[in-house]
């Protein structure tokens, strides 16, 4: 893994977004040691591992140690950025331009720190790292194997890692389960690690499930036994089991964990289901995890502070009610696929005393039965997000013009920014073929149409224009006083753009332009001003949300939802 130079590397390794927050400077000679903890998952995907490992570092940095945090994901991909987000859920974009797991995403959000395309390793990018070093010659006369080239590179990239980011700990996440054919190496890298640095800088935490059957009434251990064993045959002995469930465990579950697992009771923590994400942290400290932690790796305990982390928590549950968003996609059979989209309406609901419930609605329905439109005026605000590709597309741009005619809050993001203007363009404009060239490239009126730079474009992945610019705000417009800035810097994922020969032509008609990059090149925001809420972005906002902090733009969204509720009700 590359490193970047101390300048580079001193700009993103800020541990908040804060403007306050100084940076520093990477010194390999004063660094300290760091402790790993390699978190690990069996029974079944989706128990919340990345929450878990989240809820963790967050934890550990709160009790004053430089934390940061890493996922591996086991498929052979070199990076997510070519996969369906109803396979894998959302392609989370780093400032650096990574295209990441959506864990990187939960991990930027609790630790509100900016991490980097090298926090998310793929089996694709070690062995597309080894190949490549065996044609350049490195491996002459050896047979390259998966122990010791492939370990080796695994080990690699964590130690790497950790030095670049000065962590005094790193929490390193493996997905998928326990079992996997993909991730054997990763869990024997982690084993090899455990054998060189020794027991008081490794840890290992295994997460898994106690289920309740209905017929009996009882949290099964099976399951988490099982797992276990199957950890140990690899070589793994956890040193703290997280167990998931529907409620807190029971001591005589504890126990018995305790008992079939060689894991000491105190070391068996009940991660049972919570009202909000943001309640995990203080839900493990009060099961002493943080204690725990210390002592199997011989910490020495520093000063905490967890009242902000609290107050911020109990923003999410103690709500005076609840406003009703529809996001209307393409990739609505996974909740995933919007995951940053979702967090970042749950922060603005939060900020404001609201309860967000976000329905998601397939824009292709709209396309097979355009009356079945009418159900949005049921809700307080409608987002189109991110997409690609013509199916559902028509469908998207009768939403946008339809939020447009009925004067409800309206937020689009990317494909919805450009399918917005698509929608202006037809119903306004009159150019009834308007439309984007990636959906119709014979298009007599291409409004939006392919980045110059990506037409000689002709790999699919990582080629994209990806990561963080600089947005310029026009000042006096509906953005300025959104942003309550002149420049924004925010994180992008697309290959098209708006056709700025129309830009004069929209302006007459009422749609406005507020927010350039590229030295006015690209056309980042629009707004219709004479509308309760029109506003989108062609960059992804909701990269940048944090708990606490919501992105101005989801804020302000939301808040206009707000507004509508409230007129509705009156």
């Amino acid at each position: 893994m590359p490193i970047e130079s101390e300048s580079s590397v001193g700009s993103v390794l800020s541990t908040s977004n804060s403007s306050e927050d100084s940076t520093f400077h990477l010194n390999y000679d004063s660094a300290p040691k760091t402790k790993y903890i390699f978190v690990t998952g069996g029974v079944m995907s989706g128990l919340g591992k990345g929450i878990t490992s989240a809820s963790i570092a967050k934890l550990l940095q709160l009790s004053g140690f430089r934390v940061s945090c890493m996922k591996i994901d086991p498929y052979l991909n070199v990076d997510a950025g070519t996969m369906n987000p109803i396979a894998h859920g959302e392609v989370f974009v780093t400032d650096d331009g990574g295209e990441t797991d959506m864990d990187i995403g939960n991990y930027e959000r609790f630790l509100d720190a900016n991490l980097t395309r090298h926090h998310n390793l793929t089996t694709g990018s070690v062995y597309e790292q080894v190949i490549q070093e065996e044609r350049a010659g490195k491996y002459l006369g050896k047979c390259v194997q998966i122990i010791p080239h492939i370990t080796d590179a695994i080990k690699f990239r964590i130690k790497e890692l950790a030095s670049a980011w000065n962590a005094e700990i790193l929490v390193v996440e493996c997905g998928g389960t326990v079992g996997d054919i993909e991730s054997l190496p990763f869990l024997e890298s982690f084993r090899q690690m455990r054998l060189e640095l020794g027991a008081e800088n490794t840890l290992f935490i295994h997460v898994t499930l106690a289920p309740v059957l209905e017929t009996v009434g009882e949290q099964k251990t099976k399951p988490t036994q099982h797992s276990v064993q199957e950890l140990r045959r690899i070589g793994i002995q956890p040193d703290i089991i997280v167990v998931r469930s529907e409620n807190k465990l029971t001591k005589e579950t504890r126990e018995k964990i305790s008992l079939f697992t060689s894991v000491e009771a105190k070391s068996v923590i009940s991660n049972p289901n919570a009202k909000s994400i943001y309640q995990v942290p203080q839900i493990l400290r009060s099961e002493g995890i943080i204690q725990t932690i210390c002592t199997k790796i011989r910490l020495a305990p520093r000063e905490a502070n967890f009242d902000s982390w609290e107050k911020t928590a109990n923003k999410f549950i103690n709500t005076k009610d609840v406003v009703k968003i529809a996001i209307v996609g393409k990739y609505v059979a996974l909740t995933d696929s919007y995951a940053s989209v979702v967090e970042s309406l749950i922060h603005a609901g939060a900020e404001l005393g609201y309860s967000v419930k976000v329905d998601p609605v397939d824009s292709a329905d709209f396309e097979v039965n355009p009356e079945s439109i009418e159900k949005l005026q049921d809700y307080h605000g409608i987002l189109i997000p991110q997409g690609f590709g013509k199916r559902g597309s028509e469908g998207k741009i009768l939403v946008a013009n339809y939020a447009r005619e009925n004067a409800i809050p309206y937020l689009g993001l990317c494909f919805g920014f450009q399918l917005a203007m698509v929608a202006f363009a037809r119903y306004v404009l009159g150019h009834v073929d308007a439309n984007s060239t990636e959906l119709n490239p014979n298009t007599t009126n291409p409004i939006v149409d392919l980045l110059p730079e990506q037409k000689q474009v002709k790999d699919m992945g990582g080629s994209m224009r990806l990561g963080g610019h600089d947005i310029h705000i026009v000042d006096g417009t509906m953005a300025s006083r959104i942003y309550q800035k002149t420049v924004v810097r925010e994180r992008h994922r697309h290959r098209y753009e708006f056709n700025q020969s129309y830009r004069s032509e929209f302006e007459k008609s009422g749609m406005h332009f507020s927010g350039f990059s590229d030295n006015g090149r690209r056309t980042e925001i629009l707004e219709i001003l004479d509308h309760p809420f029109y506003f989108a972005t062609q960059y992804h906002p909701e990269y940048v949300s944090r708990p606490g902090k919501p992105e101005p733009s989801y804020f302000n969204f939301v808040k206009a939802a707000v507004s509508r509720k409230i007129s509705v009700l009156a």
